[in-house]
């Protein structure tokens, strides 16, 4: 990579525009080389990226410059050879007119659907787009595969997730009911908190992702496989994110993540945080996702939330958002995101780390997160009869009274 300031870099640009037409081969090749050596490290690709020229003709300049400065007296026999303007060996794509047609052809995106496609179900690396060439009647190899690729506009890059599926219908309207509902809570004082489940996590000497500081050729060794250690488990972080006074609560489950534990989750949450932060609250304002163990299709969730709103006294107001939104939970960019950034690079070796990892986390916006371990178990066959749901005391509201609903 090319340490050199992108104003020198444009300086030997506009010099070389000027010189290159009064300049035979072997001139503009020493002058390269000049300036590449002048620069000192980095020198060669910021010659290469202002002129455009290949590395390894600045190369041949460098090694004549040495020989000439080994031997002052002697010219060298490159001296007498000077390719004439248009001489030299065409480019291959100028003998070969089909070359670049046929490489567009095997990368073009259209043909990923195509079964028919040769290169349909293998990975697309310089070496087998060569290889394929080659047996298309081009002789060519990978480093000049490489550089036609290049020159067609194609770079390696990796995936995006931008795609967020089909949208619902009435997905603003929702993000609009939610915004109307948590600023009126706000307005009469009542908390309005945000839900979710936070990835599974193994614990155990497993591979985390990001980068961490260590000892300079020390890093710390982990598993080269992600599979679960039965003895040490996994933990499932619930959390709950109070919008207004920018604090949290994460409840660390290591059994299942179902409704009722979603449900306890908050119950613990009220009872550490909540009552002692609203001790006049009479309402509660839930913001949680369509689907998972708080969906708004879970009768579990709706069953539990009644016994929470009986045992604290709180009408609960739930609000979900439209499926395929859940990034657009604030628990998501305004909690998980800095638990994640607080434990990257280490290994969760056990559920104390876990649970120490995240309630250390904070940020320059004052943003405070308590956490603690539940060691309690859930069961995940556990149903709801049609008689335990018909005694909730459920109202649903006059807009999509699916997703948004109070109990009480």
């Amino acid at each position: 990579m090319t340490l050199i300031d992108s104003s020198r870099v444009e300086e030997i640009a506009q010099k070389f525009a000027l010189l290159a037409p009064t300049m035979n081969e072997r001139q503009a090749r020493l002058w390269l080389a000049a300036e590449a050596k002048a620069l000192g490290h980095g020198g060669i690709a910021a010659v290469t990226r202002a002129t455009g020229v290949l590395r390894k003709r600045v190369w041949m300049g460098i090694r004549e410059l040495e020989e000439m400065a080994a031997n002052p007296l002697q010219e060298p026999p490159e001296a007498q050879r000077i390719r004439r303007p248009g001489g030299g060996r065409k480019k291959l794509e100028e003998t070969d007119e089909t070359l670049r047609d046929d490489l567009a052809s095997l990368i073009d995106p259209a043909t990923r659907g195509d079964p028919e496609s040769l290169l349909r179900w293998t990975t697309k690396s310089v070496r087998k787009l060569a290889e394929q060439l080659c047996e298309m009647g081009h002789a060519i190899g990978r480093q000049k595969v490489s550089e036609l690729l290049n020159e067609l506009g194609y770079s390696l890059q990796s995936l995006r997730k931008t795609r967020e599926g089909s949208s619902h219908p009435d997905r603003d309207a929702q993000f609009q009911h939610i915004d109307r509902q948590a600023r009126a809570f706000q307005r009469k004082g009542e908390p309005v908190i945000s839900v979710d489940t936070k990835k599974k996590e193994l614990i155990g000497d497993f591979h985390n992702q990001g980068k961490e500081w260590q000892p300079k050729g020390s890093p710390e060794p982990v598993r080269g496989h992600d599979f679960i250690d039965r003895d040490l488990g996994k933990a499932i972080p619930y959390g709950i994110y109070d919008v207004v006074r920018n604090e949290g609560w994460v409840n660390v489950g290591i059994d299942h993540d179902t409704a009722e534990f979603a449900v306890q989750s908050i119950r613990r949450w009220w009872g550490r945080m909540g009552r002692y932060a609203y001790p006049d609250a009479t309402e509660l304002f839930i913001t949680a996702d369509a689907g998972g163990s708080n969906g708004h299709r879970t009768r579990l969730w709706k069953v539990e939330l009644q016994k929470f709103a009986q045992d604290t006294g709180l009408r609960v107001t739930v609000a979900h958002y439209p499926p395929g939104t859940s990034k657009w939970n604030k628990i998501e960019h305004r909690m998980f995101s800095f638990i994640t950034h607080n434990w990257r690079g280490r290994p969760l070796l056990s559920v104390q780390t876990v649970v120490n990892l995240i309630a250390n986390t904070t940020t320059s916006t004052g943003l405070r997160i308590k956490a603690a371990l539940d060691t309690r178990s859930y069961d995940t066959s556990r149903r709801v009869t049609d008689e335990d749901f018909a005694a909730i005391n459920l109202k649903p509201k006059q807009f999509h009274g699916d997703w948004n609903y109070t109990i009480a």
